[in-house]
């Protein structure tokens, strides 16, 4: 992006410096539409700018987070400049929705984006500026907690990640000792999680009262934007995947443990090959993992190879394990450069390539949607930024060929993903809705956690998996989610996408090229346009009825039958 309002040798470094360009734009009049349309142009050029400092920031943390002078970077931005630009970024809402010639923006995309400046106005509360700059504070610490965590196994110490390989051994007792290993390690963080987690609970309560809500999850559903459903619609999931998902997961663990010959089927034995084959390995390197991934995309659609060639390029992919690194995977949007930043953890398992073809989804929308007008047309509800890369990990493996050139071994990656694709959905519905649970009660002990916890585990986990004598285990599992400490509520949308992603595979099996190219005009759209429109326009429906679930899972199992 050319800079036209923001100098082109400036650098976001301090408040004192940042602040002139928002004086402008706060004290520049208004006269016109098009001064209107130039204005705001110019506030997204800024906003571009500043969004682009603090992901780097962000970025450079998580890949080392030991360095402290990159936790100091994020935290002063955190702590000195984001309190600041809050009070003058609801000022310049204010001035946006209070000029007269608002009416007169009639290109696509406007009214989506006024709601949502509306809602942004309404929500605002000045008390709650320095809540959430220790929200955020608090919030990083989740991930200098798990980037610490190891294990020493056969003399080597080895992150998390790595350490989760050897649940795939064929030897049993391999897999129960580093389970083990791995579970005390975490214990020793349980109760520095739930304190931190308690605290969380404890101060988005009280943003949530400060801004006129009984609850923090009444007042996240509409920080979070969700004008196309409500929260019983969210509690209609649950059931839905209750009723159509759960009893798959249960009947897969029945023949798992047949084939296994086990009588005593434990969590060490959930990951292991089936058939007793060692895990697949679809690369060495990430090296590898890349060029295959860019002959995987061109055989889709050759644009989608030529995003991850750009980003290797512009040395925009972090990939490999290490520690010190920050746990999971993401695909970070730069808005003024406009070539994303994927992140994750690779140690050259199947899981791995699942996780890379999924950023690179989120990777493609970036660059579908980079020439619209402003950064908020780029901005994407988590509805149908997860769309995007759910359903590239279905199609992608259309042609994963690329990665096993063993056609058995293809078949067990294609069916590893759809018993993914299965087990994914009662763990969204039971950390979503553990999440209500929790902040219903906000007062709860973490006796009463782990109550709802395992409720849950009952209503959406599998009764085959024998947890005897691990019960401590079972109470923490969910300090695992990093979504619960980082991002509250941001997880039902992988649901609702894992909906969409099987609809768009299904649609991608029956007619590719046009299933590709409603992919593409969907994704072209980024937030112009509703939630129900996009997935329109992707082909799909926006639904999660049970009886639209039951059909997916249907198709699901029959795809599966079919490997």
């Amino acid at each position: 992006m050319q800079r036209h309002f923001v100098k082109p040798d400036f650098n976001v470094t301090t408040w004192e410096l940042l602040k002139p360009y928002f004086d402008e734009l706060e004290s520049r009049k208004i006269n016109s539409i098009a001064d209107l349309e130039k204005w705001l142009k110019d506030s997204s050029e800024l906003g571009a700018v500043v969004s682009e400092n603090m992901a780097w920031r962000y970025i450079k943390m998580t890949c080392d987070t030991a360095n402290a002078e990159l936790r100091n970077s994020f935290n002063d931005f955190v702590q000195n400049i984001e309190p600041q630009m809050a009070p003058i970024g609801n000022e310049l809402n204010k001035k946006l929705i209070g000029t007269p010639f608002t009416s007169q923006l009639t290109k696509q995309g406007y009214d989506i984006y006024l709601r949502s400046v509306k809602n942004a106005i309404e929500l605002f509360r000045e008390k709650n500026i320095p809540l959430n700059t220790q929200l955020q504070e608090l919030e990083q610490q989740f991930g200098e907690i798990n980037g610490a965590q190891s294990i020493e196994y056969n003399g080597e110490k080895i992150t998390m990640q790595k350490a989760s390989v050897y649940l795939k051994d064929l030897n049993r007792k391999v897999r129960e000792e580093v389970y083990y290993k791995i579970q005390e390690r975490r214990g020793q963080d349980e109760n520095a999680l739930n304190e931190l987690f308690t605290k969380l609970i404890q101060l988005r309560q009280q943003v949530a009262v400060n801004t006129g809500f009984k609850n923090y999850r009444d007042y996240k559903h509409q920080s979070l934007g969700r004008f196309d459903y409500t929260v019983q619609d969210c509690l209609n999931f649950h059931e839905s995947v209750k009723q159509h998902a759960v009893p798959l997961i249960i009947e897969h663990d029945k023949k798992r443990k047949q084939k296994l010959k086990l009588e005593d089927y434990r969590p060490w034995d959930t990951a292991v090959d089936e058939e007793g084959k060692p895990p697949l390995k679809p690369f060495a390197s990430a090296q590898e993992l890349i060029e295959k991934t860019i002959t995987c995309f061109n055989k889709i659609d050759p644009f989608f190879g030529e995003c991850i060639k750009t980003m290797q390029k512009l040395n925009r992919l972090d990939l490999e394990s290490r520690i010190g690194k920050a746990p999971g995977g993401y695909q970070y949007p730069l808005y003024e450069t406009d070539v994303p930043f994927i992140f994750m953890n690779s140690v050259g398992l199947h899981r791995d390539l699942v996780t890379m073809v999924h950023e690179g989804g989120h990777a493609i929308h970036s660059f579908l949607d980079k020439d619209l007008d402003l950064v908020e047309f780029k901005s994407p509800t988590s509805e149908v930024a997860e769309l995007a890369s759910m359903s590239m990990e279905l199609i992608s493996m259309e042609h994963w060929d690329i990665f096993f050139t063993d056609k058995e071994e293809l078949k067990r990656a294609k069916r590893q993903q759809l018993e993914g694709v299965i087990d994914a959905l009662p763990w969204i519905a039971a950390v979503d809705k553990f999440q209500h649970l929790l902040y219903l009660k906000p007062e709860h002990t973490v006796a009463e956690r782990y109550e709802m916890w395992n409720g849950l585990m009952k209503d959406f986990g599998s009764p085959v998996i024998n947890n005897a004598g691990l019960e401590n285990f079972v109470n923490r599992r969910w300090q695992v989610q990093l979504h619960l400490y980082e991002v509250p509520f941001y997880y039902i949308e992988y649901g609702f996408a894992q909906l969409g992603a099987i609809a768009m595979w299904r649609q991608y099996k029956k007619d590719p090229k046009q299933a590709i190219t409603n992919y593409k005009k969907a994704l072209g759209l980024g937030y112009t346009k509703s939630i129900p429109e996009i997935y329109e326009a992707a082909g799909i429906k926006f639904d999660f009825s049970p009886a639209y679930v039951k059909e997916l899972m249907n198709f699901v199992k029959e795809e599966y039958e079919k490997v």
